[in-house]
């Protein structure tokens, strides 16, 4: 395997990898179906069915409980407003992840976030965490034509750094991810704390796997370290 020796930029996936969001997604989800008049679902339950994007959750939801797409559109109108109150409460970062993102940031690698999170929710919430500074490239729901484990948002990314297949990093916890990065010849990173529908990550052969997210620092020469807290 061609070792990473010339990484420019790294890039990350967001739920799972840089924050734990279940619990938001969880309650947000609960109190829609408390609208809706429908059973409820467990946050373990929730956990398993991130990672495709807000729409196939709520699918994936709705049919757990018995009810019928056709509630779709009303279930993602109720989602969305309580997702709106809880989001920030509802997230926290994983650990590590302040101080890894300003070691890069310190030497000098562009940073990029990748998500199937709907754009709207990401502004507030990375401020929120007190991470949104250290990106150089946003790129949730919307603004790309295909959502991972299509390579879309991966080639976009590179584009937007001006960058070759070899020089990108992608970072994530689920196979979508590892996909998504495989398919863009990026080498990838698989996180084992995530969320990735209750399977191991080492199924889907990303390049390297890491049980603590500042290990990525292994792979990259970061002499200007952050200080730790």
């Amino acid at each position: 395997m061609k070792k990473p020796n010339d990484i420019q930029a790294i890039a990350f996936d967001l739920d799972g990898t840089l924050v734990d969001s279940v619990p938001g997604l969880a309650l947000a989800a609960q109190r829609m179906l408390t609208d809706l008049a429908l059973p409820t679902v467990t946050n373990e339950q929730v956990k398993n069915w991130v990672g495709n994007g807000i729409d196939v959750m709520l699918q994936r939801i709705l049919k757990a409980v018995g009810a019928d797409e056709a509630h779709l559109a009303e279930a993602k109108t109720a989602f969305n407003h309580h997702y709106d109150q809880v989001i920030d409460e509802g997230t926290k970062l994983f650990p590590n992840v302040l101080t890894t993102l300003q070691t890069l940031k310190k030497n000098g690698y562009a940073i990029a976030l990748v998500t199937n999170k709907p754009r709207q929710f990401l502004p507030s919430l990375l401020k929120s965490l007190g991470i949104d500074s250290f990106f150089d490239l946003v790129l949730g729901g919307g603004d790309v034509i295909k959502l991972k484990p299509h390579p879309a948002p991966l080639y976009q990314v590179l584009a937007s750094f001006g960058l070759f297949n070899d020089q990108l990093l992608f970072v994530g916890d689920s196979k979508n991810d590892i996909m998504a990065a495989k398919n863009a010849q990026c080498f990838t990173v698989g996180l084992t704390y995530g969320y990735n529908y209750g399977e191991s990550i080492t199924t889907s052969h990303p390049d390297y796997v890491f049980d603590q997210f500042a290990d990525i620092l292994t792979l990259l020469p970061c002499p200007k370290l952050a200080p730790t807290k």
